[in-house]
Parts: C-alpha cells; structure tokens; sequence
C-alpha cells in the first residue's frame, strides 16, 4: 500500500463504518438494566430491541447488496450512514419501549445498506497483493469492535445515560461522511434488470427464517410458531432458488456456491461463528454474576482477545501470502479451539486467569482464520457481483449466527438448570439472574453459591460444544478451501487512476453478535 497513499485513506473510511455497526450491536449489552428500568420495559419488549434490528438487517442484505452493484457502492454506502445516523439518534431520544424499538428497526436498514458496500469498495479498491492485509485489517476491526462495545458501552453508561450508547453513532457517522465524500471512489457493476420477485422471496425467506431461529428457546423445535415460520421460510426460500436459476438476471449468483472457496470460507466463517457464541453467550455473565465484575470491569476483560486479534492480524496478513488461505484458516481454527477448551475449565476459583488465557487464545485464532476465509471466499466473486456477493455471505453468517445463540443459548440454559439444586426454587432454576435475585431477597447465601457453580458447570458445557462446532469447521476449511498455484505471488495489477477519481470499475463481508437476553 505504500505506493498508492490514498488507499490507506480509504481504508479508514471503511473502517470507520464497519466500527460504528459492530459497535452499535455489543455496545447496547451492558445499556440493557439501566434502559429496561427508566423505560419499563418488558423482558419480551427487550427482546424485541434485539431481534427487530437483526431481522430487518438479516432480511434485507442480499436486497441491499444488489442494490449497491446497481446504483453504486458508495451512495449505496452513504444513504445507509445517513439513515444509521439519523435513526440512532431517534433511539437516544426515546420516551418509550415503542418509539426505540422502531429506530432499532430504522438502524437496521442503515445497516444493512453499509456493511455489504464496506468490503465491494474493498475488493473495488485494493489489488491482489494488496488485498490480502486490508482484508485482515477489515477483519480485526470488525471483530474487535464487537469485543471492545461492551467497554465503550460500559463507560458511556456509567458517565452518562443508557442513551449514550446510540448517540456515539453520530459523531462517527459524521466522520465516516465526510472521510467516504472526500476519498472514496465510486464504483458499480454493469446496470441489471431489477428482480422483485426475488427480491420479495429472499426477504420474506430470510427474515422467517431468521425469526423461527430466534424463537426456537421459547417455542421449542415442534412448536406451532416454529413450524409455521419454517414452512414460510422453505416455501419462500425454495421458490427463491428455484427462480433465480430459471430468470435471465437473477438478483443472486447462487453460482457461486458451486465454487469451493466461496463456499468453503462461507462455511468456516458460520461455523466459527456459531462455535464463537458458546464464549459470547457465557463470558459476559459469567465476569458480572459469578466473579463480581461490573460492566465496565467486564468490559476491560476482553482488552487480550482484541490483543490477540491485532497480534495474529497483523502476522497472518504476512503469513498468509506465504502459506495461503487453508493453512491459516486451520491453524487459527485449531488455537481458537483450545482458547474454548480453557474456557470449559473455568470455575468460579480460578479467578480472571483463565478467562485472559482463554481470551488471548481465542483472539489469536480469530486473527489468523477469519481473514483467510474472508480472502479464500471473496477471490470468488466476480468483482461486477461484489456487492451481491458480498451480502449473500453476510446473510449466511447471520443466520448461523442467529442459530448458534439459539442452540448454544439452550445449551447453556439447560446446563445450569441441570446443575442446579433439585430444591431450589423454579425461579432460580430457571437463570442465575434469578437465582441471584432469590439469594438476595431471602438473603441465602448457599443458593448464591450454588448458582455460580451450576452457571460455571453449564458454560462449560456451552464452551465444549462450540469446541466441537469450531474443530467441524477445521475440517470444512482443510477439505473445500484450495489455494490456486500462483496466486499467492500474483503481482500487483495496477488500478486506473481514473478509480480513484470516482470511476473505479466495480466490486463484501459479514455480520455479528446476536445476543438473546432470555438465553440465561
């Protein structure tokens, strides 16, 4: 990147916009006491301040990615910072559960409209020798972003109001703005006939979809609701493909599904992801209810994981034009694997020591695999499709992202009531959350002690599953992901100038945390 300066500029720009998502959804975590209690909201109003955003956002990716491939990835990019912008400051003004519920809907479809055009403009913008290190800087910060939101979150709570944690958008949206006016080029693919019809299939199939996941805790797999949102989501979704392949401009290259990289990567990056949800879904608890920390504390805790992901970003960016995609991504798999596997032996005694292991483990592992299989899956799509391409696998990764919160949430759930005293109350069976209000309204210390035990036992359970899910997705990457000969010595193609005076020629990445309150 050193010849080409205004490279590294634009590579703020898409940085900033990925921080202020990945942000936006840990961040709102720790506002959660203090905004249930000034608003009066419900536990199943809560929910919804959850799942309204993912469902919009989930549902409307693919939509959006061919939107920017039609219109331009970078007004595409613009329009949704403006409308993420506008509606996170409504939701910092909310008066009620309804008005912040609508805005988290708005901040979905600003979402939406921003994170596929991120890494198009990407692919758009940095050659093959080059591409390789932005992406494993886009990658480090989107995961990092996710891990330092509870702190962010945390200290804004604590200084400010629970409203805070929405009105930081806006500075940085603001930023983004004028960064991606001054710097950033435009780029498209060639004009394509609109598609509504799949385009209505692939929301409703995505979203029902989505919605049934979510719900699976509360409705149970053969439940009325789960079954009648599944057959919605089949329906819809089955109709989907089976119009995209027989229409002249499908909305999707479903095509490249039959390219063992962009499948390959796509499946490593939802199984990590589903993996991951055993420590996102427990750690957090287990630093408030069991060690004592407060949400700021819990916070700085993560300071190794994001440690570790800056340290095996930065490694793997050189490692892997030498190893290849393959490699690093079973490699990282693997350390990340043993970063759960110290996590399972974690018990209230052990104290944070663990806890940082566990962390820096995960961390590094997360640095070396989700760069290369971000890498191996994009050096699929046709750089006319990335925007498309791009939010088809974000779309994937949130639905198995939504998937692992559910089951891991389940996991978990079960482990601790299965640990719990048969005596103790239902309520306190039922969460430590619970469990910790009963102790302290009958001022029972031995249930207290017994619940932090039962919840150490149940995430170590959750941590031993997402092991296992992460090790299936080693073996995913060692068997579909290929590194072409030749491609990791590619030498630089040069990129017209004209790209970067707004007419680069054309050319997509992922989504995050989904926490369910009800989990636990």
């Amino acid at each position: 990147m050193k010849h080409r300066p205004r490279r590294r500029l634009i590579m703020i720009v898409l940085c900033l916009c990925t921080l202020v998502l990945t942000l936006d959804v840990s961040v709102l975590t720790v506002a959660i006491p203090p905004l249930a209690r000034d608003l009066g909201a419900t536990p199943e109003q809560i929910q919804w301040v959850f799942d309204s955003y993912v469902l919009v956002y989930a549902g409307l990716l693919m939509t959006s990615g061919s939107l920017s491939d039609r219109f331009g990835r970078r007004r595409v990019l613009l329009i949704g910072l403006v409308v993420f912008g506008l509606s996170s400051l409504a939701a910092s003004l909310s008066a009620s559960v309804d008005m912040l519920i609508a805005s988290r809907v708005a901040m979905g479809v600003g979402g939406c409209l921003i994170m596929p055009s991120t890494l198009s403009i990407l692919i758009t913008v940095f050659d093959a020798v080059e591409r390789r290190r932005a992406i494993a800087i886009w990658t480090v910060v989107l995961m990092v972003g996710d891990i330092a939101g509870p702190t962010v979150g945390g200290l804004l709570v604590s200084a400010f109001w629970w409203g805070a944690v929405f009105l930081i958008n806006v500075p940085v949206v603001v930023v983004a703005m004028a960064a991606a006016l001054l710097w950033m080029p435009e780029s498209k693919g060639p004009w394509r006939k609109p598609d509504p019809l799949g385009t209505v299939l692939s929301v409703v199939g995505t979203v029902t979809l989505t919605w049934m996941i979510i719900g699976l805790p509360g409705s149970g797999v053969d439940g009325p609701r789960t079954l009648g949102l599944l057959a919605v989501a089949v329906i819809s979704l089955g109709g989907f493909v089976v119009w995209e392949k027989r229409t002249r401009v499908p909305m999707v290259p479903l095509a490249l599904f039959g390219d063992r990289n962009f499948s390959g990567g796509s499946l490593v990056a939802v199984l990590m992801q589903v993996g991951s949800n055993g420590l996102v879904l427990a750690l957090p608890q287990f630093l408030q209810f069991v060690l004592g920390f407060t949400p700021a504390q819990s916070g700085l805790a993560m300071v190794p994981y994001a440690t570790g992901m800056i340290v095996s970003g930065i490694l793997g960016s050189r490692m892997g034009g030498k190893l290849g995609n393959r490699p690093m991504i079973v490699l990282g798999v693997l350390i990340a694997v043993c970063g759960l596997g110290v996590l399972a032996i974690a018990s209230p005694v052990s104290g944070y020591g663990l806890i940082a292991v566990s962390l820096t483990l995960f961390g590094l592992g997360g640095g070396f695999s989700a760069p290369a299989a971000s890498n191996a899956l994009m050096s699929a799509v046709p750089e006319e499709r990335a925007g498309v391409g791009s939010a088809l696998n974000d779309t994937v990764q949130q639905v198995g992202a939504a998937f692992g919160v559910a089951v891991l949430g389940s996991v978990l759930a079960a482990g601790f009531s299965a640990a719990m005293p048969a005596s103790a109350p239902g309520e306190a069976r039922a969460s430590i959350n619970g469990a910790l209000a009963v102790a302290n309204r009958t001022g029972d210390a031995a249930l207290a002690h017994a619940a932090r035990d039962a919840f150490a036992s149940g995430m170590s359970v959750t941590a031993l599953a997402g092991a296992g899910v992460a090790l299936i997705a080693a073996i995913v990457g060692f068997v579909l992901v290929r590194d072409h000969k030749g491609s990791r010595q590619r030498p630089a193609e040069p990129v017209a100038e004209t790209a970067l005076n707004g007419e680069c020629s054309e050319s997509s990445h992922s989504a995050r945390m989904i926490t369910r309150l009800d989990a636990v």
